[in-house]
C-alpha cells in the first residue's frame, strides 16, 4: 500500500458532528481516519487502527458532507477536526481539503505527532489548533504503553514550539498501570518549561 502522504484520498471512517469543547473552539465536525503506527494499551478508537472498513473519500467530497453544519460552525468560530487514528499519515489529503474548504473554516488535528516531520511543515500553514496526545516523555514508559519510540513526537514538538507554540494544546494524560499522576506532573511541567503552555491534564478511565 502506498503512503498516504503521496495520495489526495482520505481513508475516512467516518464522521461526528456537532462536537463542543472536546475537539477545538466552537461547534466542530470530527473526521475520523483509519490509520495508525501505534499500539496503544489502552486504545479508545481501535477500530481506526486499520482501514477494513474505511471509505476512499475525496477532499470535494468531505468538504461537501461538512458544510451542513456551516450555520452552526461559522457563528461559533468552529469547523472541522481531523483525529483518528493518526491523521498526519494523511497529511496530503487535509492539504488538499485545507486549500479548497471556505477561510472562516477552522482547521484543527489531533494527533500524536507520531508522523514525519515534513508532514507537520506540509500543515503548518493552514491548521489553526494542533491537539496533541502526548501520553509521556519517558521513553520507556511511552514505549511500553504505545509500542512506539517517543523520537517522532519530540521531533515535532520541537518544530511545532518554534514555529506556533500558541497554536499547541498539549493533552497529558494519567494512565493506570502506565503513567502515574506524579509522572504526568512532570511531564507538564516539562512542557510548559520548553514554552507549550496550554497543557491538559487527565485521567485515564479505565473500564
Amino acid at each position: 500500500m502506498s503512503d498516504d502522504r503521496t495520495q489526495t484520498y482520505f481513508a475516512l471512517y467516518g464522521l461526528i458532528r456537532h462536537r463542543m469543547a472536546t475537539d477545538g473552539p466552537g461547534v466542530n465536525t470530527l473526521a475520523a481516519l483509519a490509520g495508525c503506527p501505534a499500539s496503544c494499551r489502552y486504545c479508545l478508537n481501535a477500530k481506526l487502527l486499520k482501514r477494513t472498513d474505511a471509505r476512499r473519500v475525496s477532499p470535494e467530497e468531505l468538504l461537501e458532507k461538512v458544510m451542513i453544519d456551516a450555520c452552526y460552525m461559522l457563528p461559533t468560530g468552529g469547523g472541522v477536526t481531523f483525529g483518528g487514528g493518526e491523521p498526519l499519515l494523511q497529511a496530503k489529503a487535509i492539504l488538499s481539503f485545507a486549500r479548497i474548504k471556505p477561510d472562516w473554516m477552522k482547521l484543527n488535528v489531533e494527533t500524536s505527532l507520531q508522523a514525519e516531520p515534513e508532514s507537520v511543515r506540509l500543515l503548518l500553514p493552514f491548521v489553526d489548533r494542533w491537539i496533541i496526545d502526548v501520553k509521556a516523555l519517558d521513553p520507556e514508559t511511552y514505549a511500553a504503553y504505545t509500542g512506539l519510540s517517543p523520537g517522532l513526537l519530540l521531533d515535532n514538538l520541537s518544530l511545532l514550539r518554534k514555529e506556533c507554540p500558541e497554536k499547541c494544546h498539549l493533552r497529558v494524560p494519567d494512565i493506570p498501570g502506565f503513567v502515574s499522576p506524579e509522572q504526568a506532573d512532570r511531564s507538564a511541567k516539562e512542557l510548559k518549561s520548553r514554552g507549550l503552555p496550554f497543557i491538559e491534564r487527565f485521567a485515564y478511565v479505565i473500564r
